[in-house]
Protein backbone atom coordinates (compact mmCIF):
# COMPACT_ATOMS: atom_id res chain seq x y z
CA UNK A 1 0.00 0.00 0.00
CA UNK A 2 1.28 3.23 -0.71
CA UNK A 3 2.80 5.26 2.16
CA UNK A 4 3.54 2.21 3.88
CA UNK A 5 7.33 2.28 4.55
CA UNK A 6 7.64 6.15 4.57
CA UNK A 7 4.60 5.86 6.97
CA UNK A 8 6.10 3.35 9.16
CA UNK A 9 9.76 4.68 9.14
CA UNK A 10 7.91 8.62 10.52
CA UNK A 11 6.22 6.54 12.95
CA UNK A 12 9.08 5.70 15.22
CA UNK A 13 10.79 8.73 14.86
CA UNK A 14 7.55 10.43 16.65
CA UNK A 15 7.45 7.25 18.90
CA UNK A 16 11.09 8.23 19.77
CA UNK A 17 10.06 12.36 20.54
CA UNK A 18 6.74 11.31 22.43
CA UNK A 19 9.15 8.90 25.12
CA UNK A 20 11.22 12.23 26.22
CA UNK A 21 9.93 14.33 28.53
CA UNK A 22 12.06 17.21 28.34
CA UNK A 23 13.30 17.90 24.34
CA UNK A 24 16.95 19.99 23.22
CA UNK A 25 17.63 21.45 20.06
CA UNK A 26 19.74 18.30 18.94
CA UNK A 27 17.05 15.90 20.18
CA UNK A 28 14.84 17.73 17.53
CA UNK A 29 17.58 18.21 14.54
CA UNK A 30 18.82 14.53 15.14
CA UNK A 31 14.84 13.17 14.81
CA UNK A 32 14.63 15.64 11.84
CA UNK A 33 17.47 13.85 10.11
CA UNK A 34 15.70 10.43 10.03
CA UNK A 35 12.83 12.26 9.09
CA UNK A 36 14.76 13.97 6.30
CA UNK A 37 16.43 10.08 5.33
CA UNK A 38 12.48 8.66 5.57
CA UNK A 39 11.22 11.02 3.01
CA UNK A 40 13.82 10.43 0.54
CA UNK A 41 13.90 6.89 0.63
CA UNK A 42 10.42 7.31 -0.29
CA UNK A 43 12.09 9.16 -3.35
CA UNK A 44 10.82 12.89 -2.26
CA UNK A 45 12.56 15.14 -4.92
CA UNK A 46 15.77 16.43 -3.03
CA UNK A 47 15.36 20.01 -3.45
CA UNK A 48 11.58 19.43 -1.76
CA UNK A 49 12.68 17.25 1.09
CA UNK A 50 15.76 20.31 1.87
CA UNK A 51 12.81 22.97 1.86
CA UNK A 52 10.63 20.96 4.08
CA UNK A 53 13.24 20.13 6.97
CA UNK A 54 14.33 23.81 7.13
CA UNK A 55 10.98 24.67 7.30
CA UNK A 56 9.92 22.27 10.34
CA UNK A 57 13.26 23.08 11.87
CA UNK A 58 12.94 26.52 12.60
CA UNK A 59 9.56 26.46 13.75
CA UNK A 60 10.40 23.23 15.89
CA UNK A 61 13.58 24.51 17.57
CA UNK A 62 11.88 27.56 19.00
CA UNK A 63 11.55 28.19 22.73
CA UNK A 64 7.66 28.00 22.23
CA UNK A 65 8.23 24.57 21.63
CA UNK A 66 11.23 23.15 23.43
CA UNK A 67 9.52 24.82 26.61
CA UNK A 68 6.55 23.33 25.84
CA UNK A 69 4.60 20.93 28.24
CA UNK A 70 4.14 18.39 25.72
CA UNK A 71 7.47 19.02 23.15
CA UNK A 72 6.72 15.99 21.39
CA UNK A 73 3.46 16.75 20.16
CA UNK A 74 4.08 20.08 19.14
CA UNK A 75 7.05 18.85 16.88
CA UNK A 76 4.84 16.49 15.18
CA UNK A 77 1.92 18.86 15.09
CA UNK A 78 4.61 20.93 13.66
CA UNK A 79 5.75 18.18 10.56
CA UNK A 80 1.81 17.71 10.13
CA UNK A 81 0.68 21.05 9.19
CA UNK A 82 3.98 21.19 6.59
CA UNK A 83 3.36 18.54 4.98
CA UNK A 84 -0.30 19.44 4.19
CA UNK A 85 1.00 22.86 3.14
CA UNK A 86 3.98 20.85 0.66
CA UNK A 87 0.76 19.03 -0.44
CA UNK A 88 -1.22 21.98 -1.13
CA UNK A 89 -3.27 22.98 1.89
CA UNK A 90 -6.24 22.99 0.31
CA UNK A 91 -8.18 20.77 -1.59
CA UNK A 92 -9.15 22.16 -5.58
CA UNK A 93 -11.93 21.09 -7.24
CA UNK A 94 -12.04 20.48 -11.28
CA UNK A 95 -12.65 23.83 -12.54
CA UNK A 96 -16.11 23.81 -14.69
CA UNK A 97 -18.25 26.57 -16.23
CA UNK A 98 -21.83 26.48 -15.56
CA UNK A 99 -24.36 23.56 -16.85
CA UNK A 100 -25.21 25.69 -19.62
CA UNK A 101 -22.02 26.03 -21.07
CA UNK A 102 -19.72 23.23 -21.80
CA UNK A 103 -16.15 22.64 -20.11
CA UNK A 104 -13.27 20.99 -22.31
CA UNK A 105 -10.91 18.83 -20.47
CA UNK A 106 -8.03 17.07 -22.06
CA UNK A 107 -6.45 14.79 -20.18
CA UNK A 108 -2.30 14.08 -21.08
CA UNK A 109 -0.01 11.51 -19.75
CA UNK A 110 2.41 8.37 -20.34
CA UNK A 111 1.16 5.47 -21.90
CA UNK A 112 0.39 2.75 -18.97
CA UNK A 113 -0.47 5.81 -16.30
CA UNK A 114 -4.23 4.43 -16.37
CA UNK A 115 -5.11 7.70 -18.44
CA UNK A 116 -8.13 6.03 -20.43
CA UNK A 117 -9.39 4.48 -17.31
CA UNK A 118 -9.11 7.41 -15.22
CA UNK A 119 -11.38 9.50 -17.79
CA UNK A 120 -13.85 7.45 -17.30
CA UNK A 121 -13.50 7.63 -13.82
CA UNK A 122 -14.22 11.62 -13.81
CA UNK A 123 -16.83 10.98 -16.11
CA UNK A 124 -18.49 8.66 -13.47
CA UNK A 125 -17.51 10.94 -10.72
CA UNK A 126 -18.89 14.16 -12.92
CA UNK A 127 -22.06 11.85 -14.16
CA UNK A 128 -23.17 11.46 -10.10
CA UNK A 129 -22.69 15.59 -9.40
CA UNK A 130 -25.63 15.88 -12.24
CA UNK A 131 -22.97 17.14 -15.08
CA UNK A 132 -23.82 15.33 -18.43
CA UNK A 133 -20.29 14.08 -19.86
CA UNK A 134 -18.97 12.95 -22.76
CA UNK A 135 -16.08 10.80 -23.36
CA UNK A 136 -14.27 11.76 -26.73
CA UNK A 137 -11.42 8.48 -28.64
CA UNK A 138 -8.45 10.91 -29.13
CA UNK A 139 -6.44 8.56 -29.06
CA UNK A 140 -5.95 7.08 -32.66
CA UNK A 141 -2.46 4.89 -32.24
CA UNK A 142 -2.65 2.28 -29.51
CA UNK A 143 -5.28 -0.08 -31.13
CA UNK A 144 -7.03 -0.83 -27.95
CA UNK A 145 -7.77 2.57 -27.03
CA UNK A 146 -11.20 3.39 -28.27
CA UNK A 147 -12.47 -0.02 -27.35
CA UNK A 148 -10.93 0.37 -23.75
CA UNK A 149 -13.02 3.73 -23.44
CA UNK A 150 -16.23 2.68 -25.18
CA UNK A 151 -16.42 -0.40 -22.75
CA UNK A 152 -15.67 1.78 -19.36
CA UNK A 153 -17.97 4.68 -20.71
CA UNK A 154 -20.56 1.71 -20.64
CA UNK A 155 -20.28 0.77 -17.45
CA UNK A 156 -20.62 4.42 -16.31
CA UNK A 157 -23.43 5.17 -18.24
CA UNK A 158 -21.32 7.79 -20.53
CA UNK A 159 -21.45 8.10 -24.19
CA UNK A 160 -18.35 8.08 -25.73
CA UNK A 161 -17.73 9.87 -29.23
CA UNK A 162 -15.19 8.52 -31.50
CA UNK A 163 -14.39 8.81 -35.28
CA UNK A 164 -12.27 5.90 -35.62
CA UNK A 165 -8.14 5.67 -35.80
CA UNK A 166 -7.69 7.04 -39.17
CA UNK A 167 -8.96 10.53 -38.42
CA UNK A 168 -6.36 13.57 -36.71
CA UNK A 169 -7.27 13.57 -33.34
CA UNK A 170 -7.83 17.49 -33.45
CA UNK A 171 -10.55 17.39 -35.82
CA UNK A 172 -11.81 14.92 -33.59
CA UNK A 173 -11.52 17.06 -30.86
CA UNK A 174 -13.16 19.85 -32.87
CA UNK A 175 -16.09 17.46 -33.94
CA UNK A 176 -16.70 16.25 -30.45
CA UNK A 177 -17.59 20.00 -29.48
CA UNK A 178 -20.24 19.91 -32.02
CA UNK A 179 -21.33 16.67 -31.18
CA UNK A 180 -21.72 17.77 -27.69
CA UNK A 181 -23.67 20.82 -28.10
CA UNK A 182 -26.02 19.10 -30.18
CA UNK A 183 -26.32 16.34 -27.77
CA UNK A 184 -27.05 18.72 -24.40
CA UNK A 185 -23.92 17.83 -23.20
CA UNK A 186 -22.02 19.77 -21.13
CA UNK A 187 -18.49 18.41 -20.37
CA UNK A 188 -16.47 16.83 -22.52
CA UNK A 189 -13.65 14.71 -21.91
CA UNK A 190 -10.84 13.97 -24.08
CA UNK A 191 -8.73 10.89 -23.63
CA UNK A 192 -5.86 11.94 -26.04
CA UNK A 193 -2.40 9.37 -26.77
CA UNK A 194 0.32 8.52 -24.21
CA UNK A 195 3.63 7.54 -25.68
CA UNK A 196 5.74 5.83 -23.72
CA UNK A 197 8.58 8.31 -23.26
CA UNK A 198 8.25 12.19 -24.00
CA UNK A 199 8.56 13.19 -27.48
CA UNK A 200 8.12 16.70 -29.55
CA UNK A 201 5.65 14.75 -31.63
CA UNK A 202 3.24 14.04 -28.92
CA UNK A 203 3.53 17.50 -27.22
CA UNK A 204 3.14 18.89 -30.84
CA UNK A 205 -0.34 17.29 -31.22
CA UNK A 206 -1.66 18.54 -27.76
CA UNK A 207 -0.32 21.71 -28.31
CA UNK A 208 -2.61 21.63 -31.69
CA UNK A 209 -5.70 20.64 -29.54
CA UNK A 210 -5.19 23.24 -26.86
CA UNK A 211 -4.73 26.06 -30.14
CA UNK A 212 -7.91 24.42 -32.23
CA UNK A 213 -10.32 24.32 -29.14
CA UNK A 214 -10.80 26.30 -26.21
CA UNK A 215 -9.62 23.61 -23.38
CA UNK A 216 -10.63 24.69 -20.03
CA UNK A 217 -8.79 22.10 -18.47
CA UNK A 218 -5.39 20.34 -18.91
CA UNK A 219 -4.89 17.47 -16.68
CA UNK A 220 -1.74 15.33 -16.00
CA UNK A 221 -2.28 11.78 -15.02
CA UNK A 222 0.95 10.06 -13.96
CA UNK A 223 1.59 6.26 -12.01
CA UNK A 224 2.55 7.09 -8.84
CA UNK A 225 4.45 4.02 -8.73
CA UNK A 226 7.30 5.64 -10.83
CA UNK A 227 8.35 7.44 -8.28
CA UNK A 228 10.92 10.40 -8.85
CA UNK A 229 10.37 9.85 -12.51
CA UNK A 230 6.65 10.68 -12.62
CA UNK A 231 7.59 14.59 -11.02
CA UNK A 232 10.15 15.12 -13.61
CA UNK A 233 7.51 14.08 -16.12
CA UNK A 234 5.05 16.07 -14.89
CA UNK A 235 7.23 19.10 -14.79
CA UNK A 236 8.50 18.39 -18.90
CA UNK A 237 4.59 18.70 -19.54
CA UNK A 238 3.74 21.40 -16.89
CA UNK A 239 6.47 23.59 -18.98
CA UNK A 240 4.82 22.82 -22.37
CA UNK A 241 0.91 22.76 -21.83
CA UNK A 242 0.70 24.55 -19.04
CA UNK A 243 -1.43 22.05 -16.61
CA UNK A 244 -4.04 23.04 -14.20
CA UNK A 245 -4.06 19.97 -12.25
CA UNK A 246 -2.26 16.42 -11.51
CA UNK A 247 -4.48 12.92 -11.02
CA UNK A 248 -2.21 10.18 -9.52
CA UNK A 249 -2.90 6.82 -10.43
CA UNK A 250 -2.05 3.74 -8.88
CA UNK A 251 -2.05 5.04 -5.18
CA UNK A 252 -3.08 1.27 -3.89
CA UNK A 253 -0.06 0.07 -5.27
CA UNK A 254 3.57 -0.59 -3.26
CA UNK A 255 4.66 3.05 -4.25
CA UNK A 256 6.80 4.63 -1.80
CA UNK A 257 4.58 8.22 -1.91
CA UNK A 258 7.27 10.66 -3.49
CA UNK A 259 5.22 11.98 -6.02
CA UNK A 260 2.34 12.64 -4.04
CA UNK A 261 4.92 15.00 -1.81
CA UNK A 262 6.80 16.13 -4.70
CA UNK A 263 4.23 16.80 -7.45
CA UNK A 264 2.27 20.39 -5.93
CA UNK A 265 6.10 21.84 -5.24
CA UNK A 266 7.89 21.13 -8.39
CA UNK A 267 5.21 22.11 -10.66
CA UNK A 268 3.06 24.58 -8.54
CA UNK A 269 -0.40 22.53 -9.65
CA UNK A 270 -2.67 20.84 -7.77
CA UNK A 271 -3.21 17.43 -7.41
CA UNK A 272 -6.91 17.08 -7.82
CA UNK A 273 -7.50 13.21 -7.42
CA UNK A 274 -5.52 10.16 -6.83
CA UNK A 275 -6.81 6.15 -7.89
CA UNK A 276 -6.94 3.86 -5.24
CA UNK A 277 -7.60 0.74 -7.45
CA UNK A 278 -8.91 -1.01 -10.82
CA UNK A 279 -12.85 -0.50 -10.16
CA UNK A 280 -14.41 2.48 -12.05
CA UNK A 281 -15.03 3.97 -8.32
CA UNK A 282 -11.81 3.95 -7.09
CA UNK A 283 -10.87 7.53 -7.66
CA UNK A 284 -11.01 9.67 -4.31
CA UNK A 285 -10.83 13.36 -4.51
CA UNK A 286 -7.49 14.46 -2.70
CA UNK A 287 -7.31 16.30 0.49
CA UNK A 288 -3.57 17.14 1.26
CA UNK A 289 -4.80 17.54 5.28
CA UNK A 290 -6.15 13.50 4.76
CA UNK A 291 -3.49 12.09 2.61
CA UNK A 292 -0.80 13.84 5.46
CA UNK A 293 -2.99 12.18 8.61
CA UNK A 294 -2.69 8.64 6.49
CA UNK A 295 0.99 9.41 5.85
CA UNK A 296 1.60 10.14 9.63
CA UNK A 297 -0.43 6.92 10.94
CA UNK A 298 -2.90 9.23 11.76
CA UNK A 299 -5.72 7.58 9.83
CA UNK A 300 -8.64 8.71 7.54
CA UNK A 301 -11.65 8.48 8.95
CA UNK A 302 -13.21 11.17 6.80
CA UNK A 303 -12.96 9.44 3.92
CA UNK A 304 -14.00 5.73 4.86
CA UNK A 305 -17.19 7.90 6.25
CA UNK A 306 -17.31 8.98 2.67
CA UNK A 307 -16.70 5.48 1.14
CA UNK A 308 -19.44 4.32 3.37
CA UNK A 309 -22.04 6.70 2.36
CA UNK A 310 -21.51 6.16 -1.51
CA UNK A 311 -21.24 2.89 -1.60
CA UNK A 312 -23.84 1.58 1.29
CA UNK A 313 -27.52 1.34 0.60
CA UNK A 314 -29.20 3.61 2.83
CA UNK A 315 -32.60 2.27 2.67
CA UNK A 316 -30.69 -1.69 3.52
CA UNK A 317 -29.23 -0.44 6.17
CA UNK A 318 -32.30 0.94 8.17
CA UNK A 319 -33.93 -2.56 6.89
CA UNK A 320 -31.07 -4.50 8.15
CA UNK A 321 -31.03 -2.25 11.89
CA UNK A 322 -34.75 -3.17 12.04
CA UNK A 323 -34.01 -6.62 11.33
CA UNK A 324 -31.11 -6.38 13.77
CA UNK A 325 -33.23 -5.10 16.84
CA UNK A 326 -35.49 -8.46 15.92
CA UNK A 327 -33.25 -10.82 15.81
CA UNK A 328 -34.89 -11.89 12.53
CA UNK A 329 -32.04 -11.74 9.83
CA UNK A 330 -30.71 -14.87 8.06
CA UNK A 331 -27.98 -15.68 5.71
CA UNK A 332 -29.65 -13.37 2.63
CA UNK A 333 -29.35 -10.46 5.16
CA UNK A 334 -25.98 -11.22 6.03
CA UNK A 335 -25.00 -11.53 2.27
CA UNK A 336 -26.25 -8.47 1.56
CA UNK A 337 -24.53 -6.94 4.24
CA UNK A 338 -20.94 -8.59 2.74
CA UNK A 339 -21.72 -7.19 -1.00
CA UNK A 340 -21.74 -3.77 0.63
CA UNK A 341 -18.86 -3.54 2.64
CA UNK A 342 -17.05 -5.46 -0.39
CA UNK A 343 -17.97 -2.36 -2.42
CA UNK A 344 -16.28 0.03 -0.42
CA UNK A 345 -12.74 -1.67 -1.76
CA UNK A 346 -9.91 -3.00 0.21
CA UNK A 347 -10.86 -4.11 3.91
CA UNK A 348 -7.05 -3.81 4.54
CA UNK A 349 -6.84 -0.28 3.26
CA UNK A 350 -10.24 0.87 4.94
CA UNK A 351 -8.27 -0.25 7.99
CA UNK A 352 -5.59 1.55 7.60
CA UNK A 353 -7.61 4.93 7.58
CA UNK A 354 -9.03 4.22 10.55
CA UNK A 355 -6.78 5.85 13.49
CA UNK A 356 -4.08 4.12 14.97
CA UNK A 357 -4.64 0.92 13.26
CA UNK A 358 -2.27 0.89 10.42
CA UNK A 359 0.62 0.48 12.94
CA UNK A 360 -1.27 -2.30 14.82
CA UNK A 361 -1.43 -3.99 10.89
CA UNK A 362 1.79 -4.29 10.09
CA UNK A 363 2.13 -7.95 10.84
CA UNK A 364 -1.78 -8.70 10.07
CA UNK A 365 -2.67 -11.04 7.21
CA UNK A 366 -6.14 -9.70 6.06
CA UNK A 367 -8.00 -13.11 4.26
CA UNK A 368 -10.42 -10.93 1.73
CA UNK A 369 -10.73 -14.20 0.04
CA UNK A 370 -12.60 -15.29 3.51
CA UNK A 371 -15.25 -13.18 1.54
CA UNK A 372 -15.46 -15.46 -1.46
CA UNK A 373 -15.78 -18.60 0.69
CA UNK A 374 -18.99 -17.07 2.80
CA UNK A 375 -20.30 -16.44 -0.27
CA UNK A 376 -20.23 -19.24 -2.09
CA UNK A 377 -21.45 -21.33 1.05
CA UNK A 378 -24.56 -18.92 1.19
CA UNK A 379 -25.10 -19.60 -2.47
CA UNK A 380 -25.00 -23.04 -1.85
CA UNK A 381 -27.75 -23.18 0.07
CA UNK A 382 -31.61 -22.94 -1.15
CA UNK A 383 -33.71 -20.09 -0.55
CA UNK A 384 -35.49 -21.97 2.73
CA UNK A 385 -32.52 -22.80 4.70
CA UNK A 386 -30.92 -18.83 3.80
CA UNK A 387 -34.24 -17.80 5.41
CA UNK A 388 -34.79 -20.41 7.77
CA UNK A 389 -30.93 -21.31 9.24
CA UNK A 390 -32.79 -23.77 12.05
CA UNK A 391 -33.28 -26.31 8.59
CA UNK A 392 -29.62 -26.88 8.43
CA UNK A 393 -29.21 -30.66 9.35
CA UNK A 394 -25.74 -32.42 9.16
CA UNK A 395 -26.80 -33.78 5.83
CA UNK A 396 -27.56 -30.40 4.08
CA UNK A 397 -24.69 -28.97 5.74
CA UNK A 398 -22.67 -31.75 3.75
CA UNK A 399 -24.67 -30.83 0.67
CA UNK A 400 -23.46 -27.18 0.85
CA UNK A 401 -20.26 -27.87 1.76
CA UNK A 402 -19.77 -29.83 -1.37
CA UNK A 403 -21.15 -27.21 -3.29
CA UNK A 404 -19.64 -24.04 -1.95
CA UNK A 405 -16.18 -26.45 -2.22
CA UNK A 406 -14.63 -26.19 1.17
CA UNK A 407 -14.72 -27.95 4.10
CA UNK A 408 -18.10 -28.83 5.87
CA UNK A 409 -16.09 -27.15 9.37
CA UNK A 410 -16.35 -23.73 7.65
CA UNK A 411 -20.36 -24.19 7.18
CA UNK A 412 -20.72 -24.98 10.78
CA UNK A 413 -18.11 -21.66 11.62
CA UNK A 414 -20.76 -19.77 9.47
CA UNK A 415 -23.59 -21.24 10.80
CA UNK A 416 -22.62 -20.75 14.34
CA UNK A 417 -21.30 -16.94 13.76
CA UNK A 418 -25.19 -15.95 12.83
CA UNK A 419 -26.35 -17.80 15.68
CA UNK A 420 -23.84 -15.95 17.72
CA UNK A 421 -24.98 -12.46 16.27
CA UNK A 422 -28.66 -13.26 17.06
CA UNK A 423 -27.94 -14.16 20.35
CA UNK A 424 -25.98 -10.63 21.09
CA UNK A 425 -28.61 -9.12 19.73
CA UNK A 426 -31.41 -10.33 21.35
CA UNK A 427 -29.32 -9.37 24.15
CA UNK A 428 -29.21 -5.94 22.96
CA UNK A 429 -33.07 -5.74 22.39
CA UNK A 430 -34.24 -2.34 22.33
CA UNK A 431 -31.00 -0.08 22.75
CA UNK A 432 -29.93 -1.13 19.20
CA UNK A 433 -28.88 2.04 17.16
CA UNK A 434 -31.11 3.72 13.97
CA UNK A 435 -29.58 3.26 10.95
CA UNK A 436 -27.94 6.85 10.88
CA UNK A 437 -28.86 10.12 8.96
CA UNK A 438 -25.91 10.97 5.69
CA UNK A 439 -22.54 11.96 7.67
CA UNK A 440 -23.64 9.70 10.53
CA UNK A 441 -23.47 6.34 9.09
CA UNK A 442 -23.58 3.43 11.25
CA UNK A 443 -22.47 -0.22 10.37
CA UNK A 444 -25.33 -2.91 10.02
CA UNK A 445 -22.60 -4.89 11.92
CA UNK A 446 -18.42 -6.16 11.77
CA UNK A 447 -17.76 -8.33 9.84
Amino acid sequence: MAFESLSEKLQNVFKNLRSKGRLTEADVKASLKEVKMALLEADVNFKVVKQFINAVTERAVGQDVLNSLTPGQMVIKIVNEEMVSLMGSETTELALKPTNEITVIMMAGLQGAGKTTTSAKIAGKLKAKGRKPLLVACDVYRPAAIKQLQVNGEKQGVPVFSMGDRQDPVDIAKASIEHARANDQNVVILDTAGRLHIDEDMMAELKRIQEAITVDQTIFVVDAMTGQDAVNVAKAFNEQLNLDGVILTKMDGDTRGGAALSVKAVTGKPILYVGMGEKLSDLEQFYPDRMASRILGMGDILTLIEKAESQIDEEKAREMNRKLKKADFGFDDLLESLKQVKNMGSISDMMTMIPGMSSQLKNVEVDESQFGRTEAIILSMTPEERANPALLNPSRKKRIAAGAGVDISEVNKLVKMLDQMKKMMKQFGGSMPKAGKRGRFKFPFSI
